[in-house]
């Protein structure tokens, strides 16, 4: 008889990584789905994108909202290293990016997110992700070539031991191509993009962020307003946390915030003539 399996061939990239990312479920996972109304989210990027040109997109708003809560509870923004709950010094949100028309994974970390306004983060964003879907971004391509360049049997090993360096030890290893604490306080991934509405993602050992949040597309639904039904756009956020960091009352109040900024994003980021500059605001939009 033949064999039943063949392996998938060439292994390159982050399917690379993942297969060796993980052991045998012994994880304090805690996964929750959260509805969002984002009629006010989408008025604002509406207004964004015709003042500025700058493509705002919901997936930015929710990691600004997103910074704002970890910010609101610095006490999640940390670490597990030798079983101490160690903190981190800044919020910083990783955004993945799909690569190579959807076969392949790739990412980089907003620095400070909490600190920029949402149209300084879309900025920022589109810049990054038109280096790395050229292979442009001198940091993300170094990494990935350190990895692939590690032979399959021990990358899993290596890359625990890389891990327990960075975090447990607390060194930094850059001048060999890793970037230290690159995944940083949260991870954002728009499954919108794809068809999908809902979805749960695990939380990635090796990269010690304990927060997961993907974010489905924008749907008109019926909702419930004064005893009346109407139809507004809502997202669902496909939520995962470390249960080390956080619990249901945390959970709850970073969600009412996260809710409270889609549906006024003005009140947090300031009317838009104050944020955006004259110079900017003058451009015509693309």
């Amino acid at each position: 008889m033949g064999r039943t399996f063949r392996p998938l061939q060439p292994l390159l990239g982050w399917r690379r990584v993942a297969v060796h990312a993980w052991r045998a479920p012994r994880d304090p996972s805690v996964y929750a789905v959260v509805d969002m109304p984002v009629q006010g989210a989408v008025a604002y990027i509406d207004r964004v994108r015709e003042a500025t040109g700058v493509h705002l997109t919901v997936t930015h708003m929710v990691a600004r909202a997103l910074a704002l809560g970890i910010r609101a509870f610095p006490q999640l923004n940390g670490i597990v290293a030798r079983r101490r709950i160690m903190l981190r010094q800044t919020v910083d949100i990783f955004l993945q990016v799909a690569t190579e028309g959807g076969r392949d994974l790739s990412g980089f970390k907003v620095v400070r997110a909490d600190e920029k306004s949402v149209v300084e983060i879309a900025r920022e964003v589109a810049q990054r992700v038109e280096l790395l879907r050229t292979h442009r971004d001198r940091q993300v391509e170094r990494t990935k070539s350190v990895l692939d360049r590690i032979p399959l049997p021990i990358l899993g090993p290596v890359m625990r031991t890389i891990a327990y360096l960075i975090y447990d030890l607390d060194l930094d290893l850059t001048r060999f191509g890793i970037v230290k604490d690159e995944f940083g306080s949260a991870m954002v991934s728009n499954i919108g993009t794809f068809g999908l509405t809902t979805a749960m993602a695990p939380l990635v050992p090796f990269s010690r962020t304990p927060l997961v949040v993907l974010v489905g597309q924008v749907e008109d639904r019926p909702v419930v307003a004064d005893g009346k039904v109407i139809v507004r756009p809502l997202i669902t956020l496909g939520v995962t946390f470390d249960h080390r960091f956080m619990d249901g009352y945390q959970a709850g109040k970073m969600a009412d915030l996260m809710r409270a900024y889609l549906s006024d994003p003005e009140q947090y980021e300031g009317k838009l003539a104050q944020v955006v500059p004259l110079a900017v605001a003058a451009t015509p939009s693309r």
